[in-house]
């Protein structure tokens, strides 16, 4: 099930819903929502995601994925759609979220850290992850407490 998404804007930013997945069991994916990250104007600055639930794929890929495009980088546009993406979190009940990042993407761990992330640990990727297939060995692991 999925719900409204038309309530996920702040002053300078809004989430346009571009698609919705459902479960993968066989594939251990969990239902998701895409998103394009605009500015209020409509201009598309990135996109991110939503993985609703939780297993061992997403403590080790994480409940949300976030780019920013190159020119609007450096502006927390990421940690502000974190932040939108929390909102739809709750409403399917979760009470935290986890975002992991490569060791050395030190954007992406500020991001976490001014989402309101608490770093929990560094952890090897295992081999059946498509994570590793993609040449990626370990994940630095960040928790949002929702509640």
């Amino acid at each position: 099930m999925f719900f409204d998404t038309d309530d996920l804007k702040s002053e300078d930013i809004f989430l346009n819903l571009t698609k919705t997945t459902p479960a993968q069991p066989e594939k251990r994916w969990l239902p998701a929502y895409y998103f394009e990250i605009c500015l209020s104007d409509g201009t598309v600055i990135g996109h991110c995601d939503l993985r609703v639930g939780h297993n061992d794929k997403t403590y080790i890929g994480g409940n949300i994925g976030y780019s920013i495009e190159v020119p609007y980088r450096g502006h927390h546009y990421a940690a502000r759609a974190c932040r939108l993406l929390f909102q739809q979190a709750r409403k399917h009940g979760m009470d935290y979220l986890i975002v992991t990042c490569a060791p050395n993407n030190i954007a992406s761990a500020r991001t976490c850290e001014i989402a309101g992330g608490h770093y929990i640990t560094m952890e090897a990727i295992p081999k059946d992850n498509e994570l590793y297939a993609d040449g990626m060995r370990q994940v630095m692991i960040y928790r949002f407490d929702l509640s």
